[in-house]
């Protein structure tokens, strides 16, 4: 796991469902798209070393990835 992997993990623990804000703090931060840092944080929630440094974290971003996360959805599984 390289620098860009912590930031990323760190990014998630302050901005956990912030929408455009997010979108906005991942441009800033990281200079790339949101589709970009999206497709490294999901690889990244499969990586054994991020669940063993953020075990929480990867947890409920695995969860959200799955559709797992029922406080997030509405009954038609929209996300809320």
């Amino acid at each position: 796991m390289n620098d860009l992997h912590r930031q990323i993990l760190k990014l998630e623990k302050q901005h956990p469902r912030y929408g455009g804000a997010k979108d906005d703090a991942i441009r800033e931060r990281f200079d790339m798209s949101a589709t970009s840092y999206f497709q490294i944080l999901n690889a990244l929630i499969d990586d054994p070393e991020a669940a063993w440094l953020e075990p929480v974290l990867v947890n409920r971003l695995r969860r959200l990835r799955n559709g797992n996360d029922r406080t997030l959805r509405n009954e038609e599984g929209q996300t809320v």
